[in-house]
């Protein structure tokens, strides 16, 4: 019985967790009228409590297809995300890697003291950073450009304390037995650093995806152009008649962060379990 109790517990706890989910996929597939009736009491102003029903009493596709075949926009603003967040991933393992495996197996001067500003930007959330962001990009003139989301993404500091987790954790055995057969700096990165240090590449990859597919705070800041806008800001600008759209477009822009999650769940979860240790 003792060996059910936690099973049963935390059971519970991920239907609970799931429950929004549930919700969010069953409202994508109500009519207009529906969600009305069941949020009327929120969205206008009448009396009485908003219901939300776990299965539609009239399901229908309605929504799907005039997001789908009559809303272009979407696709725009999706295509938009796609290229921000692909460029941003890209840059930050081609900077971020170099700049791990140097503060993982190097020595040089003032390491400690770099490292640690590192780590103090890290910790700076975007509201602190903005100002000075803004400052640099209108003298490089890139505001309004998708470079000015992709430039400061690219230099974030957090891929690089995960990724650097992870090449600390290599032997320093297996770095000298590779270094007596004559491999160089590039060799032992290539051939040692980066299988082992996968896991924790992955997890960066997936956690920039998930912040960076989501982000709203950027963009509005950066881009005054509404072109240039990402998916992110697609469901803010969606009138309350036509929820069943905003809700189908909540489901498919939910479809890739759940697809990049499972991908790399396991190398994201021993990326926080590595980035949780101390030296």
């Amino acid at each position: 019985m003792k060996k059910y109790i936690p099973i049963a517990f935390v059971s519970i706890l991920a239907l609970i967790v799931w429950l929004p989910l549930w919700m969010l996929f069953s409202g994508s597939f109500m009519p207009l009228d529906e969600i009305r009736a069941g949020f009327g009491p929120v969205l206008a102003g009448k009396s009485g409590l908003a219901n939300w029903p776990l299965i539609p009493k009239y399901p229908t596709l309605m929504p799907y297809v005039e997001l789908l075949l009559d809303s272009p926009e979407f696709f725009a603003m999706f295509w938009n995300s796609v290229k921000i967040v692909v460029p941003i991933l890209i840059g930050q393992v081609c900077f971020g890697m170099p700049a791990a495996w140097a503060f993982a197996r190097f020595r040089f001067p003032f390491k400690k003291t770099i490292f640690t500003m590192y780590i103090a930007l890290m910790l700076m959330p975007f509201q602190v950073t903005m100002v000075p962001n803004y400052l640099v990009l209108d003298k490089l003139q890139l505001l309004d450009t998708r470079l000015a989301i992709i430039l400061p993404a690219i230099f974030s500091t957090f891929p690089v304390f995960i990724m650097y987790r992870f090449f600390k954790s290599i032997p320093e055995a297996m770095i000298e037995a590779i270094q007596i057969d004559g491999a160089g700096h590039f060799k032992t990165f290539l051939y040692i650093g980066l299988p082992l240090g996968a896991p924790g590449i992955v997890s960066a990859l997936v956690l920039g995806f998930l912040e960076y597919w989501n982000m709203i705070e950027q963009p509005l800041t950066f881009l005054q152009n509404k072109s240039l806008w990402p998916l992110s800001l697609y469901l803010p600008n969606i009138a309350i008649d036509k929820l069943g759209v905003s809700i189908v477009a909540s489901v498919i822009m939910l479809i890739p962060a759940l697809l990049v999650f499972l991908w790399g769940q396991n190398d994201l979860e021993a990326g926080i379990r590595v980035a949780g240790l101390k030296e």
